[in-house]
């Protein structure tokens, strides 16, 4: 066979497997196509993803750096709504310190224009003692008695004559100064007895309009009140309500100098009852050192609880002797009083805060303020001291009495450490029963839908 038909049978043969090479190879072909296909298809959802997700970081990086800016912006802002606020806070404090002062200015003028306006009473004697006033008010009216015996209360310079009668005419004058004089002493009685502290100055008003229109009365005849006679009549107005004013002062004074025994007395029997504790004592340590086998602390105890009780008597003994020693006490109830309102009072009770404690008795609805409770040797000097810090912004400025002054806990202060220097000084108002009953009323306030009524910071 030559070389030409060995290659046409080989190709017959041979035809067959390429042909099924060639049919393996187009479906390897084709599946791979598929494949580059999905794959395509899949790296295009990947792209696109890709594209999203940067697309959304770039948002939100956008939207954080905005954020950024917003913050930064809000933080300024902050900072300066901190500086605002601490000016703010500082000039509150200067404006609430120049308000208290010019709210006290103006109580105290308040309570000047009330006076103004009542007519308080100037006092036209200096007696100070009640039998004296009432002698006064007896040679007072004496005098009127004498004048009036003497046909001198009233004068008519007239020589009057009635049907050409002297006689007559001056018994006509005589009769019309006896109506004269009952109509004015009756117009004087009536005023000194209604006389009160608010209208003492209206009652002389009275008293010298009483005057003017008598005499009105009486011009035709030329009759008229002795200005003498009037003045005595004035002294008895003001001498009896003096000497009523000067009975109410006795009385307090009666009624001071009562509850200062009663003191006496009690730091007295501090003294004997402190001297009998400390003798226990002794005795007890002196039967404890002399007993066999006695605890040492037992005798350490004894002597500690002895020294104690010494000290205890030796200022006792103190206060029953040293009638200038005592305690001066700065106390406050805003419950009762309001605030800026301090009381400074002595005190020589052994225990200062009994004092206190009875101040706050069922006379005032709420307890007092403890600010200061200042020992000192020479008390008295002390408490006018501090009284004339405050002479002119008394409460009460009619009864020295009434230790009651209008300022506020920081002028205190300033006072006592000048005053009473180491003396300890507490600004801080417990309140406690005061606050409490804010908070209930806020509460039934609250209940009711009408919680505004009250304040929130309670």
């Amino acid at each position: 066979m030559d070389y030409y038909t060995i290659g046409v049978l080989v190709w017959f043969l041979s035809a067959p497997l390429f042909f099924i090479l060639f049919l393996i190879f187009r479906s390897k072909l084709r599946s791979t196509r598929k494949q580059m296909i999905d794959l395509e298809a899949s790296t295009q959802r990947v792209r696109e993803q890709a594209d999203a997700n940067v697309k959304a970081s770039d948002e939100k990086y956008s939207w954080i750096t905005s954020r950024e800016k917003e913050i930064e912006r809000l933080e300024a802002s902050a900072s300066q709504l901190r500086k605002d606020i601490d000016e703010l806070r500082t000039s509150y404090k200067d404006k609430k310190s120049t308000f208290d002062r010019l709210r006290q200015e103006v109580a105290l003028y308040d309570e000047r224009i009330a006076f103004a306006e009542l007519g308080v009473y100037e006092p036209h004697f200096d007696f100070g003692d009640s039998e004296v006033f009432r002698t006064a008010i007896n040679e007072v009216r004496e005098k009127q008695k004498a004048m009036v015996s003497a046909k001198m209360a009233t004068a008519c310079p007239t020589d009057w004559t009635v049907d050409g009668s002297k006689s007559k005419g001056a018994a006509m004058i005589n009769r019309q100064t006896r109506l004269t004089l009952r109509a004015f002493n009756s117009e004087c009685d009536a005023a000194i007895a209604n006389a009160r502290w608010n209208n003492v100055n209206a009652m002389e008003k009275r008293i010298l309009n009483a005057e003017k229109q008598i005499n009105a009365a009486n011009a035709s005849m030329n009759l008229t009140i002795r200005g003498e006679y009037v003045a005595l009549k004035l002294d008895e107005l003001h001498l009896t309500h003096e000497y009523r004013e000067q009975q109410k002062r006795e009385r307090d004074e009666r009624a001071e100098s009562a509850r200062l025994d009663r003191e006496e007395k009690k730091l007295q029997a501090e003294a004997a009852a402190a001297a009998a504790e400390e003798k226990k004592y002794q005795e007890m340590l002196d039967k404890a050192r002399q007993e066999v086998g006695v605890d040492e602390e037992r005798i350490v105890e004894l002597e500690r609880a002895l020294a104690e009780a010494h000290e205890k008597t030796e200022r006792a003994k103190s206060m029953a002797e040293m009638t200038k020693s005592g305690y001066v006490y700065i106390i406050s109830n805003v419950g009762s009083f309001g605030e800026d309102v301090v009381k400074i009072g002595l005190t020589r009770r052994l225990d200062p805060d009994d004092r206190v404690r009875e101040l706050g008795d069922a006379s005032v609805p709420f307890l007092f303020d403890t600010h200061a409770m200042i020992y000192s040797e020479e008390a008295p000097a002390l408490e006018a001291a501090l009284h004339r810090e405050f002479e002119e912004r008394r409460v009460n400025a009619a009864n020295m009495r009434k230790e009651f002054f209008r300022v506020s806990l920081e002028e205190v202060e300033e006072a006592v450490k000048r005053l009473a220097t180491g003396a300890e000084f507490f600004k801080d108002r417990e309140a406690q029963e005061w606050h409490e009953t804010l908070w209930r009323r806020k509460q039934l306030l609250s209940a009711q839908g009408t919680a505004e009524a009250l304040p929130d910071n309670i």
